[in-house]
């Protein structure tokens, strides 16, 4: 059968109902996401933790904020991990489905920013669709893509680090999703205005 044809008569949880409806009006923010992952395959890696900033009237809001690890019990089980991460860390601690949901609320409709944001957006999309859920609906802008857009370069992706470097914004010693959106989301106002953006 055809996957949309299941879909059609499918009953999804009310978050993501109302996540729906978000989209009758234009996207007033963006949100800045970051993600880290148990490796590079949706189907079978998960996200471990994640950190997001929204971005309003060129301004990174930091208390428009979400920061999450996500409990991982069953795939760090599976796979014979440690959960040393996980009991160390001072982050807010949510299971997937709590965590996603969240996420989803945060978010809404505003367009999203990322590095090489596409495997951030399947990465969450694999956590909803164990979900019910659909996939996320919002636009989104990458800032390699950006970045290799003004200078007219084709045959090269650039890593945060080169883009940090380039921009001379500081690399900071705690390894983390929200400090990664960070570093994004000052990428992002620059490209953004040198490109026009709105």
């Amino acid at each position: 059968m055809l996957d949309w044809l299941k879909n059609i008569n499918k009953e999804h949880p009310d978050f993501w109902k109302n996540y729906l409806t978000k989209f009758e009006t234009k996207p007033n923010r963006f949100v800045v996401i970051s993600t880290e992952t148990s490796g590079l395959n949706p189907e079978k890696d998960v996200i471990l933790s994640l950190g997001a900033f929204g971005v309003v009237d060129n301004n990174i809001v930091i208390k428009d904020s979400f920061e999450a690890v996500l409990l991982q019990y069953k795939f760090l089980h599976d796979n014979n991990l440690s959960n040393e991460f996980i009991v160390e860390s001072k982050m807010l601690k949510l299971l997937e489905e709590d965590a996603l949901q969240g996420l989803i609320d945060f978010i809404g409709n505003a367009v999203l920013v990322g590095h090489h944001i596409n495997f951030d957006i399947e990465m969450i999309n694999a956590g909803l669709e164990r979900l019910d859920c659909g996939r996320l609906k919002n636009e989104a802008l990458d800032v390699d893509m950006m970045y290799r857009k003004l200078k007219d370069i084709n045959d090269k992706q650039f890593s945060l680090d080169d883009l940090s470097e380039i921009y001379k914004i500081p690399k900071s010693d705690r390894n983390s999703p929200s400090e990664d959106a960070y570093r994004i989301a000052l990428l992002f106002l620059k490209l953004k205005s040198r490109l026009g953006i709105k």
